[in-house]
């Protein structure tokens, strides 16, 4: 009996472990996970429940310690966090998917094309575009409104430049905004030729026209905001940071998400205005599992495509011109102030090096230092050398979008010349300041697909292969630095690195499966990773046909 006993005892635990696996929701098993976690663990297997992750690891531990009703076969599938977009326009992206798309055009003259096509399509209300770009044309001038005002006489017309800083309108749509020869405003320019109107409106004086644009109704924007989603579940995106919106619109956010209609996680950051600071006074920080409002979205120049940007030293292509503060310095250690004292976070569009700087120097007095405060810097795209060290010394966080870099090399060093162009899209750079760096696209300024932002980053290449030797490569990321920029930093940039960013026990089961690796796929290839499914919270929201 004696030689038997250690057996039965054995089997017996076997019998009784069998019996008490615990049960799941989902099991993957058969992949190569990446849990993007302190360590970079990689696991074969994956347990939820509830939504969240009850465990990772290999196959036969996960196997042996749980059970559930549905299982995937990852088939040597790679499954990575949910992406998250660090800075986004969610809601104008959606928008913007009902206006005539203008992107990829290379001339004036294919942009009325596409319009005239849109126009029959479309024969009533106002005709609104976006997408253009004059630097990606032969004749690389802004364009003048005379051609739209013979096209549409009697229809008013806005087209907004690919960054979203300036606008040509037609004489219709100048008329109806009231919009004069020779008006003047603080970080804006109402363009001139001969003494007459052109249409082109930069900055500021975009808003004489956008503003009286009729809006569209909730409805229109649900549907709008549905379709955004699914294009992002496609793209892999699980979270989104929405840099810009009033609170009328993250109230029906609100609403469509507690409804069911929107899945989509979205971090909110309120724009600057008096309005939603007295709305974020009165209800204070909002956070539910799929919505987070704890910050506010301030510009401080325009951008550099439109010579907006503000400059220490004059444009190199247009001597004696620096760009503009959209607002005085004096506003923004207002706005700073406030947002201090109400304890949340702020969020600051800086493009130039002088914008930089003075967002920088207003930061630091109010933050005394390191602090955990997070306060970010939009794009932070072209710092002076002596600068960059100001992040690092009041943990001030840069948000940077790595296709900017490979959007705007072709013609960047025109702009900022030789030497200066070297301290520009420092990404590595600015990444060693707090040790992480959050990652986006700035979509619909950009593409929507993490790939490219992933590929930007590591290879300093756009999607066409140029440059061979990529650009500025000693900015380059590793591909754990991208990776991590996209999941756990981006998350850490909204202040959920505890409920996402990466597949750890008790966090949101928000992933992706993928078609090939990203930390091992050859550099031409990995423009070409498909995304296979989205899952959020454990429910499947993309499945690629």
């Amino acid at each position: 009996m004696k030689k038997w006993f250690p057996i039965s005892l054995v089997l017996g635990s076997l019998l009784s472990s069998c019996g008490t696996r615990q049960k799941a929701d989902l099991i993957i098993q058969n992949a190569t996970i990446y849990s993007v976690d302190s360590s970079f663990a990689a696991a074969q297997s994956m347990a939820i429940a509830g939504g969240r992750i009850l465990a990772t690891g290999s196959n036969a531990a996960i196997s042996d310690a749980y059970t559930a009703d549905s299982t995937i076969d990852g088939s040597g599938q790679f499954v990575y966090p949910g992406f998250i977009d660090a800075h986004a326009h969610f809601v104008g992206y959606a928008l913007g998917l009902q206006k005539a798309d203008l992107t990829g055009t290379d001339s004036w003259e294919s942009i009325l094309g596409r319009l005239k096509e849109f126009a029959a399509a479309h024969p009533e209300g106002w005709l609104i575009g976006r997408g253009w770009d004059q630097n990606d044309w032969a004749v690389k001038n802004f364009p003048d409104n005379s051609e739209l005002n013979k096209l549409f006489p009697d229809r008013p017309v806005v087209l907004t430049r690919v960054d979203g800083h300036a606008v040509i309108a037609n004489q219709k749509a100048l008329d109806l905004a009231g919009v004069k020869p020779g008006a003047t405003l603080v970080g804006g320019s109402v363009e001139t030729k001969n003494g007459k109107l052109t249409g082109i409106l930069i900055d500021n004086a975009t808003d004489l026209v956008t503003n009286i644009i009729p809006p569209p109704s909730a409805a229109t924007i649900a549907s709008a905001l549905d379709q955004a989603q699914q294009n992002c579940f496609a793209s892999g995106l699980t979270t989104v940071d929405d840099c810009g919106l009033d609170y009328q619109m993250v109230n029906l956010i609100d609403s469509l998400q507690r409804n069911g209609l929107l899945k989509m996680r979205v971090y909110a950051m309120l724009s600057d205005n008096p309005a939603n600071f007295s709305f974020a006074a009165a209800r204070g920080k909002i956070k539910t599992d799929q919505l987070n409002v704890r910050s506010f979205k301030v510009y401080a120049d325009g951008a550099l495509g439109s010579r907006g940007a503000c400059l220490l030293q004059p444009y190199s292509d247009k001597p004696g011109w620096s760009g503009f503060l959209l607002s005085s310095a004096s506003h923004f250690d207002s706005v700073a102030a406030t947002i201090q004292k109400m304890g949340f976070q702020m969020c600051t569009h800086a493009i130039g090096d002088s914008g930089n700087r003075v967002i920088l120097q207003i930061y630091a007095k109010y933050l005394n230092g390191k602090n955990d405060l997070r306060w970010r810097i939009e794009h932070a795209q072209v710092v002076a050398n002596a600068d960059l060290r100001l992040f690092g010394q009041s943990a001030i966080i840069p948000s940077v979008q790595p296709t900017h870099a490979t959007s705007d090399m072709y013609w960047a060093g025109d702009r900022l010349g030789a030497e200066r162009v070297k301290t520009a899209y420092a990404y590595k750079e600015l990444l060693q300041q707090n040790g992480w760096l959050p990652l986006g696209t700035d979509f619909p300024v950009e593409d929507i697909s993490p790939f490219k932002t992933f590929y930007a980053a590591v290879v300093r290449k756009d999607a066409k292969g140029y440059p061979a030797a990529g650009f500025q490569m000693e900015n380059a990321l590793t591909r754990e630095e991208a990776l991590r920029g996209m999941t756990i930093w981006a998350a850490k940039a909204n202040f959920e690195e505890d409920e996402k960013g990466s597949l750890e026990k008790g966090k949101w089961a928000d992933f992706v499966i993928l078609n090939q690796d990203l930390m091992k796929a050859p550099p031409e290839k990995l423009l070409a990773t498909k995304v296979i499914s989205t899952w959020i919270a454990g429910k499947n929201v993309y499945q690629k046909k």
